[in-house]
């Protein structure tokens, strides 16, 4: 029994056995190498392979022998023309047959295609040992330069085919539509980018319907939008056709001329990374209605599985605008500092009390106009109505007054400290003024009354030295004397 094992079947390298230990090839040293692997493993099938020009270099007495094994299948030959020469012929029969190569060759031109060449067993080497005869030997392939650039060469072939995928190296789809931007022969030559930008709609009933349309671009027509607004509420279930992917989403066609999007977070839970993965072009599906975008006449739909959600969230998100809005009213007030809910109070008086006659300047009181006595009325019905449109400004400039407030307030304390100051200063003065004059004219009105008893003194003492008053006489006089 050989050393090699049981072996199922061998592909034999002729031209390369044929040669071996010599310059030219001879079939009856190949025969030989054949009859000796058959009589060492006598179960094993056997194909001997020879290259297209192996019947030229053989000896002219052999020719007629390999005719005629060519003609009984003993011997192979590859078609005229195969590139590889016969090497390449040999490794594909014994790739496609898992079979042993039986050559002193190590095909080192195609390592980087049949790695399966350093499989032990899977190839075997043989040479004529005198005395001895065939010996048949494991081997393993022999690497070198030629091995290393053919092994590099398949391994980028293979780095480039797992960065491009199958669909990568089809052929590039035809379109069916102008790209975005294209100019319109329908449209007049003047027309400038942005008119055309938001008058076109992406929906037109005349062409196919499979352009993502722009940002800056409506979705719909005008008249067709309101209809489908007017007829399918939120929460309408619709039928639709897949018509074109975006970043986010898809876009669908419902009917014949409205256009509906799907987000990629109303597709499933969790969003797929793309619209591809769920939607097909073409494809028929069931969609609803779950919100409006009129800014730009689109229509958001969301598949079946996520409408519940996604309508639960929108009735959440409007009561939590709602509660907002409330609140808002509440904390802002109107702008007069009045309740939204109450009409404003103005300082003017009622236009019926205004003595302002129809007919012009003649004054009859309690006559007044009939435009005058409307007119606050609808003034005050009117700034009632703007008051709730205009409650974010109100809220920011109830926040900007709040904030001057504080700032005011902490101001103040200290203008109020030095009012005081001042004011305490002031009165202080006016105290010391007042006692200095009072002091002032009390030491006048002293001097005066001390200037007073004197001047008397001095009259009662002249007094005293004359002789008797005029009264003192007159009473001394006798009564008969005049």
């Amino acid at each position: 029994m050989s050393a090699l094992g049981d072996i199922a079947h061998v592909v034999v390298d002729g031209s390369n056995i044929a040669t071996e230990g010599r310059s030219l090839p001879s079939l009856s040293q190949l025969n030989d190498a054949v009859m000796a692997f058959i009589e060492d493993h006598p179960d094993a099938a056997v194909t001997v392979v020879v290259d297209a020009t192996f019947g030229h270099r053989i000896d002219k007495s052999e020719v007629e022998a390999f005719e005629e094994g060519v003609s009984n299948n003993e011997l192979v030959a590859p078609p005229a023309g195969a590139v590889g020469r016969g090497d390449a012929f040999v490794l594909q029969i014994a790739d496609k047959a898992n079979a042993v190569v039986l050559s002193n060759d190590s095909f080192q031109e195609f390592h980087g295609t049949y790695d399966w060449l350093f499989d032990e067993g899977r190839l075997v080497g043989g040479k004529p040992v005198p005395h001895v005869g065939w010996v048949f030997v494991a081997r393993v392939p022999v690497r070198g330069p030629v091995s290393r650039k053919a092994t590099a060469k398949k391994r980028a072939q293979k780095r480039a085919s797992r960065r491009s995928s199958k669909r990568a190296s089809e052929p590039m789809p035809v379109p069916t539509a102008p790209p975005p931007g294209a100019t319109n022969d329908a449209e007049p030559p003047d027309a400038s980018p942005a008119d055309a930008a938001t008058t076109t709609p992406a929906v037109n009933s005349d062409t196919k319907r499979s352009r993502t349309p722009r940002k800056d671009e409506m979705v719909n027509e005008l008249l067709p939008f309101l209809e489908f607004v007017e007829h399918h509420p939120v929460g309408t279930s619709v039928n639709a056709t897949v018509a074109s992917y975006s970043s986010h989403g898809a876009y669908i066609t419902i009917g014949d001329d409205v256009r509906g999007y799907v987000p990629l977070r109303l597709m499933g839970d969790p969003a797929p990374a793309s619209a591809r993965k769920v939607l097909k072009i073409d494809e028929s599906i069931t969609a609803v209605v779950v919100d409006f975008a009129p800014g730009r006449r689109s229509i958001d739909c969301a598949l079946p599985d996520m409408a519940a959600k996604a309508l639960a969230d929108a009735a959440q998100s409007a009561d939590e605008d709602a509660q907002a809005a409330d609140a808002a009213d509440i904390a802002s007030g109107g702008d007069d500092g009045t309740s939204l809910d109450e009409p404003a109070r103005t300082d003017e008086a009622p236009a019926e009390l205004v003595p302002e006659a129809v007919g012009g300047d003649r004054g009859l009181p309690g006559v007044a106009s009939i435009e005058s006595v409307d007119e606050p009325q609808a003034q005050t019905k009117k700034r009632g109505r703007k008051k709730r449109a205009t409650k974010k400004s109100t809220t920011k400039k109830t926040a900007a007054k709040k904030t001057a407030a504080k700032k005011t307030a902490k101001k103040a304390p200290a203008k109020k400290a030095a009012a005081k100051k001042t004011a305490t200063k002031k009165a202080a003065a006016k105290k010391t003024a007042a006692k200095k004059s009072a002091t002032k004219k009390k030491s006048a009105a002293k001097k005066s009354a001390t200037k007073k008893k004197a001047a008397k003194k001095s009259t009662r003492t002249k007094t005293n030295n004359e002789p008797a008053s005029r009264k003192e006489m007159a009473a001394t006089k006798p009564t008969g004397e005049a």
